[in-house]
């Protein structure tokens, strides 16, 4: 097989090496910066009973939507 170039390898989710395995990527929430950023996430989608959990340990945020049943 030729060689391939790597912009066509990314297009195409190919690995970086030659046996070209397609990449197998895991869904991974949807994480915000800010609680404001968040809440216009939920409102755009229609998300009424929702909770903002904060994913990062510290100071620091990374927060999630969970909906509450």
């Amino acid at each position: 097989m030729a060689k391939m170039h790597t912009r066509r390898k990314r297009k195409l989710g190919l690995a970086h090496n030659l046996s070209h395995k397609k990449r197998v990527k895991k869904d991974r929430p949807k994480t915000f910066k800010t609680e404001v950023s968040a809440k216009k996430y939920a409102e755009v989608k229609g998300i009424k009973n929702y909770e903002l959990v904060n994913m990062k340990l510290g100071d620091k945020k990374k927060l999630k939507i969970v909906s509450k049943k």
